[in-house]
């Protein structure tokens, strides 16, 4: 299962994780959450309560960066549990996203003023 939040400000978006992100709905709950944020500047990923990552996962990922960047959106991983950062690793995805600590997105989000919160879940 995966559990999204959604919190938008100005041109911030933050999309936070929760379960497991694996092929199947779940992927297409992420996409529909990250699409949704289309009008921010930038689109931050908090991946810090993510238990499992898949290769469909990974795929999702890459093709969630494209897009951003096709729209000209900085798209960041942030806070990215220890077995997801292990996976990155393992497979060389490290290098393409851009990834940041906790510390680092929390002081982005600091000078973020009325982020709006938003749910969805996908079982």
């Amino acid at each position: 299962m995966l559990a999204i939040e959604l919190e938008k400000a100005d041109d911030v978006a933050v999309v936070r994780c929760t379960g497991r992100i694996v092929r199947g709905g779940e992927l297409r709950t992420l996409r529909h959450a990250v699409v949704s944020a289309h009008d921010s500047r930038v689109i931050v990923l908090d991946l810090s309560d993510v238990e499992t990552i898949d290769g469909g996962g990974l795929a999702a990922l890459v093709s969630l960066r494209r897009w951003a960047q096709t729209r000209h959106v900085q798209f960041k991983l942030v806070n990215p549990s220890r077995f997801v950062r292990e996976v990155l690793s393992r497979t060389r995805l490290d290098s393409i996203f851009d990834i940041s600590s906790l510390h680092d997105a929390l002081l982005v989000l600091a000078a973020v003023p009325n982020l709006m919160h938003y749910e969805a879940r996908c079982a």
